[in-house]
């Protein structure tokens, strides 16, 4: 299966873009990962800001991908549930997931609405380079769960 993640913003952080870097590499025998970087928008104004991050990701999402929207309100998920949930996408026809973290005020609500999954990580809030360091190791997790294969760290 081909996973995209698509994320508002740079990670500016070294151990985390090292903690992905370690991810990405896990991930190789299990998924093709595709990483897109959207420019984070001026915060002057919120609802703007939104608005043009949003209009970003869609421009990189095709009408066939299957998109799950990172979103603080969204569907909580067991890693054992975000296993199932991934390894029956293929036999529903999905070739690729789509996956978004959205930028600082959130995703808009163009995006929320093409949204196929809103899903939450936790109701904790999250500085967004962690959201996606998390995303990737939850994918690895995933994986190893699926193929009943030990996860250790």
């Amino acid at each position: 299966m081909i996973v995209r993640l698509i994320a508002v913003g740079k990670v500016r952080e070294r151990y985390i873009g090292d903690a992905m870097a370690d991810f990405r590499v896990r991930l190789r025998p299990y998924h093709r990962l595709e990483e897109f970087e959207v420019r984070a928008a001026d915060g002057a104004d919120p609802v703007r800001a939104m608005r043009t991050e949003g209009e970003a990701i869609l421009k990189l999402i095709e009408p066939s991908d299957h998109l799950w929207v990172l979103e603080r309100s969204g569907e909580l998920m067991s890693s054992e549930e975000l296993s199932r949930r991934i390894e029956r996408l293929p036999h529903q026809g999905i070739a690729r997931l789509t996956l978004v973290v959205a930028g600082t005020y959130g995703a808009s609500d163009d995006l929320l609405a093409r949204a196929d999954v809103r899903w939450s990580l936790s109701p904790l809030t999250f500085l967004h380079e962690w959201a996606r360091a998390l995303v990737l190791e939850q994918l690895y997790r995933a994986a190893k769960i699926a193929r009943d294969e030990p996860y250790h760290h």
